[in-house]
């Protein structure tokens, strides 16, 4: 038995080493730890348990588009990758091979997916043939593989989970509506469920997807003042259907080559969530994905425990039927205090307690994570106060993440004023571009600040903005940062 006077692991502050804050809020919080196998995580149930959550509400509104899931196979033969120079350039240096199988050299290396636009084109060529099997609207929830040489948990590591959409579409038009409506199912999502306000916007040549066209994105601000790129659309135009001969006989007969898209998120994700919400204490989990929504404990006297669990199992039963996730923690090896702290780690977003003196007034007391507000309510109405409170943190959440990427959301005026503010400040910068690779490029080689996107809304160059480093015409305004 442990000792019941001991706390919880204590976790560094956010603003005495955020990195090795976030790393210790999810080890120590049970989302997700390290593994024998290098760059490799294992979700533990309370992280996959999030992630569950985070899928399923991503998913209906998949389907709520018109898409179907399918499964796709994990291996792809080099010869397709080839198919696609400028996809397989993009990801050479990530991909994992198979060699052997049963003990014998293949005769040809199969890559361990690390995206499936190869695999799933020699397929669809195969569905092609007329104007009437299009659209084709098909997501797949998978595991990837990217051999990555820095690894983070959640963030980047060698083999993650995620959803990748690939549809065909008989014209540009079709295909590049298709694009921006699943960027905006993304948008959307990102703020209802993990209440993190997403820019929307267009990445520029350099930052696209390898093989698309045009690639969009969704850029979140985390609590250190760096971006995270939360999800992608891409426009893959006519270059995979051209190179994997995804052809059609069209109304006017005529053969001609699809349209792509594809879009994704994974379980980065669940690192945005982390670093957008969490505080000194650990996990601030939005109620909408939050594993457990309430937990409720016993402050417990010598005679009393039976009524008191009663009591509990009574409150959570009245939860569950309602749809809350509820979960009474009846552990009698810890004080309530070492339990108030271990939830607060973990994020939960409401507390019941329920002591002696409760008993006897017919009364709990509950607890907001977020704010820490404790209030006595009557036991009768603890069913449409924690429906009600989870409401209110959900979008409280929202609004005070809004509040910080507002704040850290700047414009200098000067190459000078730029770099200083990303040193003294972080944050997203917003600037005027000229539109050109080279200032790109020589933006980020001199202050490793990247274009995270040119914005939907602001990203339009007014007359007489000039490029921040260049000082030439400035074609557009766009969002750079440091990014993770």
């Amino acid at each position: 038995m442990e000792n019941p006077s001991q706390k919880p692991d204590q976790i560094p502050s956010r603003a005495e080493n955020f990195s090795e804050w976030y790393i210790e809020t999810i080890r120590k919080s049970d989302l997700a730890d390290y593994t024998v196998v290098k760059g490799c995580m294992v979700i533990k149930p309370y992280g996959f348990g999030l992630w569950e959550n985070v899928r399923d509400a991503l998913d209906k509104r998949i389907k709520d588009t018109g898409h179907e899931n399918a499964y796709f196979p994990l291996l792809v033969p080099e010869s397709l990758l080839l198919k696609e120079a400028e996809h397989v350039e993009g990801f050479a240096p990530e991909c994992a091979w198979v060699t052997h199988g049963g003990g014998a050299e293949l005769e040809e290396r199969l890559a361990i997916r690390p995206t499936s636009e190869a695999i799933i084109c020699s397929i669809y060529a195969n569905w092609v043939k007329s104007y009437r099997d299009l659209p084709i609207l098909i997501n797949q929830w998978a595991n990837v593989v990217r051999w990555e040489k820095r690894t983070r948990l959640f963030l980047r590591t060698s083999e993650f989970l995620w959803q990748e959409g690939h549809t065909v579409h008989r014209t540009d038009e079709e295909a590049q509506e298709e694009v921006l409506k699943m960027l905006e199912v993304y948008r959307e999502f990102l703020e209802t469920e993990l209440a993190i306000p997403a820019i929307p916007g267009q990445k520029s040549d350099a930052e696209k997807f390898a093989g698309a066209s045009k690639t969009y994105t969704v850029e979140a601000l985390m609590q250190d003042g760096w971006a995270l790129q939360a999800g992608t659309s891409h426009n893959l135009g006519q270059h995979f259907s051209k190179g994997f001969g995804i052809k059609f006989l069209d109304v006017d007969n005529t053969e001609k080559f699809a349209w792509q898209t594809s879009w994704g998120v994974s379980t980065r994700l669940i690192g945005g969530a982390v670093m957008t919400h969490g505080d000194d204490s650990g996990l601030r989990l939005p109620p909408r994905v939050a594993p457990v929504q309430v937990i409720l404990i016993p402050i417990y006297k010598a005679g009393l425990e039976s009524a008191l669990n009663e009591k509990i199992a009574a409150i959570v039963a009245d939860l569950k039927k309602r749809g809350v996730r509820a979960k009474a923690d009846l552990r009698d090896n810890h004080r309530p205090g070492y339990k108030f702290s271990e939830w607060e780690l973990k994020g939960v977003p409401l507390r019941i307690e329920i002591g002696p003196k409760d008993l006897e007034k017919g009364t709990v007391c509950i607890v907001r994570r977020d704010t820490r507000e404790k209030a006595f309510i009557p036991e009768g109405t603890v069913a449409e106060t924690v429906d009600r409170l989870l409401v209110e943190i959900q979008a409280d959440m929202l609004k005070a993440a809004r509040a910080f990427r507002d704040a850290n959301t700047h414009r200098p005026g000067t190459w000078d004023e730029f770099k200083t503010t990303l040193e003294e400040k972080k944050g997203f910068l917003l600037c005027p571009w000229d539109g050109t690779a080279e200032s790109e490029s020589a933006i980020k080689d001199e202050t490793k600040a990247t274009l995270r996107c040119i914005p939907f809304d602001g990203g339009k160059a007014e007359p007489g903005d000039v490029d921040i480093r260049t000082g030439k015409p400035a074609v557009a305004r766009a969002l750079f940062a440091r990014a993770y």
